[in-house]
């Protein structure tokens, strides 16, 4: 950087320019005075850049560093902990312009000294092959020399002519004076020394075995109770070969032939122990693993099933939210339907999923998959039928058994703690099995009189039947043939020997003799079990066929209805108009009522929906209107008795587990809130 300026003085003369390259004339030695103030002089070279006083007053800061200015500065390495791609911040600056090995050693150490000893000897070596070779005496040590000195001048003059003669006669050995590092050989490995013999190696080993055990406390004991059997037996064995011999030697003391040997009857056989790893305590205890490894992966899940609240209810009014937590999807149920979703009446965390098709070109064999809440990940029981599963039902007071109706017309009955692939009651074509899907199964309360169980079927052949369960089969008998109504009476005449199809239907919680049943015609039909020649009322609003109905849990007056003709109505059976009429723009596959709340239903359409209602609440509108599925249709939806979630079943063989937020479950389970409801629909209607 070039010398700055200094600035002048208020009042100073400027000094005159010197030339370029001028230089101030020295001071001679004789001039020159020690206590004199050294003067700085500044010289300006010859090549100096001529700058404004503003460029030389400007400050130019540079600072030198220690990096590479070629070293990379945007390094990224894979974080294998992190799972990312993150740049490194220590860059190696180290550049090595020139390395060498060394070869030098320090005269002190002991390589050092070693290599000077040899070098030594080495040259005391060549220079006596030297003298050997020219002819010259050895070169003596000093102690030689004092030796030879005190036999007088004379004798050793004497002695040394007779070395040198010897000298000259003898060959010059120069074996030491040279050493050839490559010819070298061990003493030892010069001769052959034969292996001396023992006479433990001339036989041969005993063989051996290894044996190792883990001796624990309960093995000791069983040890020690086998030695004291076996002690026990060979003291039994000792009593009766003395009794044996003392019997021989009276009989021969009497001169009688000996007794003879009785047959001594076989041990029983030992019962065989079952197999540690295939026994049902393994079993179970390897479910119980499997529960809490499912636990700990799901912990999450779990946490929001037991304790998540929609905090966002508390600031909206009359709307409310579903939270989807599991999923529970089986490779075997690819390419198929849900078909029906039943939850078991005593364990609330178990439900069963059937599993078709209602695709009447695209029929398979059926699935019937039964989950349990605390292992979402794989089904407790498995059960394969020949034809699609249409429904299925469990009995309200023997939870292990398993109502299913195919979609060939057969019937059966299932018990989920058997291991075997099949089922315990079947019926057949003799035994009166529908020519048509069975579209909807259900178990009937038993009387005190019954000792035998029963359930009803519903089908598209026009028979609600109950089939009995006796001892090996299953007796049917026919409940209502479900005969076609037409809005002509010509069509009627004309209709008199055809049936209607049933999709569906649902006896009364108060009277059970009392049921509903939905057809493919749109009609929906109130029959009795005491009176089955003809309808009790025909209720007539829907369009299409009536997949669901449904009677409220709480009001015995009032039942639902849902069609493929986009709408949900609510009846009262004693009216044949609907009370309400819901539209839900899409085809409705289900509709259930909740079992919490007496107002409240859900439904599900087949563009991915589900619609929650709540009469009380609104009349017109959903509370709550969800999508769950994008590319699927939902099929069915089944409220949980107990617990605040909801399963929708899709047409791709995914059930969604969805738990209500607290605006969906506000109201209470009073009959009384859904009397008034219909009583005020009925009002308006008569008015």
């Amino acid at each position: 950087m070039p010398p700055r300026k200094a600035p002048e003085k208020d009042g100073a003369k400027p000094k005159a320019k010197k030339d370029k390259g001028e230089k101030k004339p020295s001071a001679p030695a004789a001039d020159f005075d020690a206590f004199e103030e050294a003067k700085t002089v500044i010289i300006v070279p010859a090549n100096q850049l001529e700058l404004t006083q503003k460029e030389m007053d400007e400050e130019i800061t540079k600072q030198l560093t220690a990096n590479n200015p070629n070293a990379p500065a945007n390094i990224a390495r894979y974080n294998t902990k992190e799972r990312e791609y993150k740049f490194e911040p220590m860059i190696d600056q180290l550049v090595m312009h020139f390395a060498s090995d060394g070869y030098l050693l320090h005269r002190e150490s002991d390589a050092a000294k070693q290599q000077l000893q040899l070098e030594a000897m080495e040259a005391e070596a060549i220079e006596e092959y030297e003298r050997a070779v020219a002819g010259l005496p050895k070169k003596r040590t000093p102690g030689e020399e004092g030796e030879g000195g005190e036999g007088g001048d004379d004798g050793g003059d004497a002695a040394d002519d007779d070395d040198d003669a010897a000298a000259a006669r003898e060959p010059v050995d120069d074996s030491k004076a040279l050493r050839n590092q490559f010819n070298f050989s061990e003493r030892a490995a010069q001769t052959v020394n034969n292996p001396t013999r023992e006479r433990q190696s001339a036989t041969e080993p005993p063989p051996s075995q290894q044996f190792t055990a883990s001796a624990t406390q309960w093995e000791m004991y069983d040890a020690y109770m086998e030695d004291q059997l076996r002690v026990a037996i060979q003291r039994d064995m000792m009593k009766k070969q003395k009794q044996r011999e003392k019997e021989a030697e009276e009989a021969a003391e009497a001169g009688e032939p000996p007794p003879k040997k009785k047959e001594e009857p076989k041990p029983p056989p030992k019962e065989k122990k079952p197999e540690m790893m295939a026994g049902v305590p393994m079993t179970r205890a390897v479910k119980v693993m499997e529960r809490m490894v499912n636990q700990n992966s799901y912990d999450d899940i779990a946490q929001d099933f037991k304790y998540w609240e929609d905090q966002s209810d508390r600031f909206r009014e009359g709307e409310g939210t579903l939270l989807p937590l599991w999923k529970f999807y089986n490779e075997r149920a690819k390419r198929r339907h849900v078909t029906a979703i039943a939850w078991n009446p005593t364990y609330n965390d178990l439900f069963a999923v059937g599993y078709g098709s209602f695709d009447f070109v695209k029929q398979m064999s059926g699935l019937i998959c039964c989950y349990s809440l605390k292992n979402p990940s794989h089904p407790e029981y498995t059960f394969t039928t020949d034809s699609g599963v249409m429904c299925l039902d469990f009995h309200p007071h023997h939870p292990s058994l398993l109502a299913v109706g195919l979609y060939d017309g057969s019937v059966m009955v299932y018990d989920v703690r058997n291991k075997v692939n099949r089922p315990i009651r079947q019926c057949t074509v003799k035994t009166g099995k529908h020519t048509d899907p069975v579209w909807q199964v259900k178990w009937q309360d038993q009387d005190l009189s019954e000792r035998s169980l029963n359930f009803c079927s519903v089908s598209s052949d026009g028979r609600v039947t109950t089939w009995t369960m006796s001892k090996s089969e299953l007796v049917h008998e026919d409940l209502m043939e479900l005969k076609l109504v037409t809005a002509d009476a010509d069509d009627n005449a004309d209709a008199l020997g055809s049936l209607a199809g049933g999709c569906c239907f649902d006896f009364n919680k108060a009277q059970d003799h009392l049921f509903v049943v939905g057809t493919e015609e749109g009609h929906v039909h109130k029959c009795s079990k005491a009176y089955n020649s003809q309808y009790l009322e025909t209720y007539v609003g829907h369009n299409m066929a009536v997949y669901s109905v449904q009677w409220n849990p709480f009001h015995q007056k009032a039942f639902l209805s849902a069609s493929a003709d986009w709408s949900v109505k609510l009846w009262e059976h004693n009216s044949s108009r609907p009370l309400m009429s819901f539209d839900l723009n899409n085809a409705v596959g289900d509709v259930a009522w909740s079992p919490l709340n007496s107002t409240s239903f859900a439904a599900v359409t087949s563009d991915g929906k589900v619609h929650v209602y709540d009469l009380d609440v609104n009349k017109h509108e959903p509370i709550c209107e969800q999508k769950i599925v994008r590319k699927a249709k939902l099929t069915k939806v089944a409220f949980n008795p107990e617990h605040p979630v909801l399963l929708v079943g899709d047409d791709r063989g995914c059930v969604t587990c969805l738990k209500l937020s607290p605006n969906l479950r506000k109201g209470g389970a009073e009959p009384e809130r859904m009397e008034t409801l219909v009583d005020t629909a009925l009002k308006g209607e008569q008015a």
